[in-house]
């Protein structure tokens, strides 16, 4: 394959896999391989992989910190729909993926490179994604999924293949954890191998970000947290850029127990797979952020949201973030949260998440409507009529199957 591509841009970690396609890239395409590694708050140290791409002969390495962008141009307007895949999934790895995306066809544009190369597999989501993303920004782009090219189809063969060339392998790796895992400032996820059995309960051990339910603080932790036009600006009346306030929920998820997920999900490529997740700012997030709504957003406004969010949903998860229909529901779903501005009041109490209280300049909760007592703004007996229109095509419905 040597002359087929000049240079290639790689989405690089440092890890074991990344380390072997950096590498397998050279060898087999004898081209100029350029990394890049995006800081999305995986709460690892990046340095090494620099210090691996140039041991290995990379000589322009992208190392970047996307927090910010991430959680603002990402996870924010994710959240603006209160979006959920399959009724649980808050979408941590598939909201990564396009920025990802993004910034390899930019790189790849800015050295030259005529190629972009990405380390998942070929059963999973993720390649999906990746290429969808780069094919929608740039068109002609050149994609090499070494999974689905090379033999190196077991962890054994990729350590034998990083020995036999001497690419440093990671501490412990031969005794590394019975799973893979993804992470970033919105969750960390957990799959494979020893979670590959559904019926067989994840190890307490594995856990990084949330303590147990069961080892949760006896007392509740409250907290409030400042929404302006649909999304979080502060927690407990301290304005926070969007990285860091995500990070502050994730500390006080985490120490509640916050954000634990056990899930069998339907994969985009046609298989069902089973993942644990651990997201604790993201689930106080939502409950928040639908507890704003439901005092500022009308009726219909809310009610045409949540038939639309699976959509949504499901376009993420698939990997379409830059195709017009996600973008076109996009424009509607900013448009509604013009209004969704205020406080949200929270308590955290062993994993679980409730709103306790919530106020806004604009909201559309009125006591003097709403109230049991007496009031001068309602008729009630202006129900009967509204019942009895209602009601119209059921009673006539009823007449015909009695006279039937």
């Amino acid at each position: 394959m040597k002359g087929v591509v000049d240079k290639v841009v790689l989405a690089y970690s440092g890890g074991l896999d990344t380390s072997v396609i950096l590498r397998w890239l050279q060898d087999t395409y004898g081209c100029e391989v350029v990394t890049f590694t995006a800081d999305l708050g995986q709460g690892e140290e990046l340095e090494p992989a620099r210090q691996k791409a140039e041991m290995m002969g990379v000589k322009r390495v992208f190392i970047e910190d996307h927090q910010e962008t991430f959680v603002r141009d990402y996870v924010f307007p994710m959240f603006r729909a209160n979006t959920v895949y399959e009724g649980t999934y808050l979408l941590g790895t598939s909201i990564a993926r396009p920025l990802i995306a993004k910034r390899l066809i930019e790189i790849a544009h800015e050295v030259g490179a005529d190629a972009v190369s990405h380390g998942a597999t070929g059963k999973g989501n993720d390649q999906v994604r990746f290429e969808l993303g780069c094919y929608a920004l740039d068109p002609n782009i050149k994609i090499i999924a070494p999974w689905r090219e090379w033999d190196l189809n077991s962890r054994e063969r990729l350590i034998e293949y990083a020995e036999a060339r001497q690419i440093p392998i990671p501490r412990g790796k031969r005794g590394e954890p019975p799973y893979s895992t993804d992470a970033n400032l919105l969750h960390i996820s957990y799959e494979g191998q020893a979670l590959e059995d559904p019926w067989v309960e994840a190890d307490e051990e594995m856990f990084t970000r949330s303590v147990s339910p069961e080892q949760a603080p006896d007392t509740p932790t409250y907290v409030e947290i400042g929404f302006e036009g649909g999304d979080a600006v502060a927690v407990d009346g301290e304005a926070l850029s969007p990285a860091n306030l995500l990070r502050r929920l994730n500390d006080l998820g985490g120490a509640n127990g916050i954000g634990r997920l056990d899930l069998v999900e339907n994969r985009y490529v046609g298989m069902k797979s089973r993942g644990v997740y651990e997201t604790p700012g993201g689930t106080i997030l939502l409950a928040a952020h639908r507890g704003m709504e439901s005092i500022t957003l009308d009726r219909g406004a809310a009610h045409l949201k949540d038939e639309l969010m699976p959509r949504y949903a499901e376009l993420i998860y698939n990997g379409y973030w830059f195709s017009p229909e996600r973008e076109m529901l996009q424009a509607l779903i900013d448009q509604s949260q013009e209004n969704v501005t205020g406080t949200v009041r929270l308590k955290l109490f062993k994993g679980g998440v409730s709103v306790v209280g919530r106020k806004a300049p604009r909201s559309l909760y009125s006591e003097a409507y709403a109230t049991f007592e007496a009031d001068r703004v309602y008729n009630q007996r202006d129900a009967e009529g509204f019942i009895r229109l209602n009601a119209l095509r059921l009673r006539i419905g009823a007449m015909a199957r009695r006279e039937g």
